[in-house]
C-alpha cells in the first residue's frame, strides 16, 4: 500500500519546500546536517504547464547552547508557453539559550527574496528577538511564543506605481509541533508583522503541516499555508493560498 501511494504521488505531483515549520530547538540534532530538494512537474495536453523548484538548507547544532541554519531555494514556471512563477528565498537564523533551563532563546535573522509575480524586485529583512517555551511533553507536544522586530527594505518592479518601501516592523509568532512515535508529526504556525508607526499595514501568515512516514527516513508531507498582505503592491491580490503535497527525506 505504501509503495502504490508513493507511485500514484510521483506521478501526480512535484516537490514543494522541504523546509520543516516545525521550531528548530538546540540538540535536537547536534552537529552539521543538511536537505536538499528539487522538484518538477509537466503536464501535456489540454494544459501545458512547467514548474520547477529547488531548496537546500544547512543547519549546526552545537547541542548546549546554540543553533543556526540557512535555507536557499528557488522555484519558476510556465503555463501555456507564459511564465508564470519567478521567485526565490534566502534565509540565515541564530538561536541561542538565555536561561538554564532552556524555555527562553534570542533570536537574530536576515532574509532575501523577490517574486516576479507579487511585483517585488528585492525585499531584505534583518532582526532580532526572543522565543519563549510554553510547553514540552511527550503528549501535548511543544509550545512556543515568540516577539522581536524587524527591519525591511522593499524594491518593486515598478517604482513608478510602487514607490520604494524602507519599514520597521514587529514580529510576534505562535508556533506548535507534535511527533507521534517516530511515524507522524504535526506542526503549526501563526506569524503577525504590523508596521511600528501603522498597525493597519501588516502581513499575517499562518502554516499546517502534516508529515508521515512512508519507509525509513522518507516521509510525506501536506502543508498549507494562508499569507495576507494588508496592503500589497498595485494590482497583486491581499491573500494567497497554497496546498501542497511533497516527499521529504532526513539525513
Amino acid at each position: 500500500m505504501k509503495l502504490l501511494i508513493l507511485i500514484t504521488l510521483i506521478t501526480t505531483q512535484y516537490l514543494f519546500a522541504l523546509v520543516s515549520i516545525a521550531p528548530v530547538e538546540i540538540g535536537a540534532k547536534p552537529g552539521l546536517s543538511a536537505e536538499v530538494e528539487a522538484g518538477l512537474e509537466t503536464k501535456r495536453g489540454n494544459t501545458d504547464k512547467d514548474n520547477y523548484k529547488a531548496s537546500i538548507r544547512a543547519t549546526y547544532d552545537e547541542n548546549s547552547s546554540y543553533v543556526m541554519w540557512g535555507e536557499l531555494s528557488g522555484e519558476y514556471g510556465k503555463s501555456n508557453g507564459v511564465e508564470d512563477t519567478n521567485k526565490a528565498f534566502s534565509h540565515v537564523r541564530y538561536i541561542h539559550a538565555l536561561t538554564d533551563n532552556e524555555n527562553l532563546r534570542y533570536e537574530l535573522f536576515g532574509q532575501l527574496e523577490n517574486d516576479d509575480f507579487r511585483n517585488i524586485k528585492s525585499r531584505v529583512l534583518g532582526g532580532a528577538g526572543l522565543r519563549y517555551k510554553i510547553f514540552n511533553s511527550q503528549e501535548k507536544g511543544k509550545g512556543y511564543a515568540g516577539f522581536g522586530g524587524f527591519y525591511e527594505g522593499i524594491r518593486y518592479t515598478n517604482p513608478l506605481i510602487d514607490p520604494a518601501e524602507d519599514n520597521t516592523r514587529l514580529n510576534s509568532y505562535l508556533a506548535y509541533s507534535i511527533g507521534f512515535n517516530n511515524k507522524a508529526s504535526f506542526s503549526c504556525t501563526l506569524y503577525y508583522q504590523p508596521k511600528t508607526n501603522d498597525f493597519s499595514d501588516y502581513v499575517q501568515s499562518s502554516e499546517l503541516e502534516l508529515k508521515l512516514n512512508i519507509f525509513e527516513e522518507l516521509y510525506l508531507k501536506f502543508n498549507a499555508s494562508w499569507n495576507v498582505d494588508s496592503k500589497p503592491p498595485v494590482g497583486v491580490e491581499k491573500s494567497d493560498f497554497v496546498q501542497t503535497t511533497s516527499f521529504v527525506f532526513n539525513f
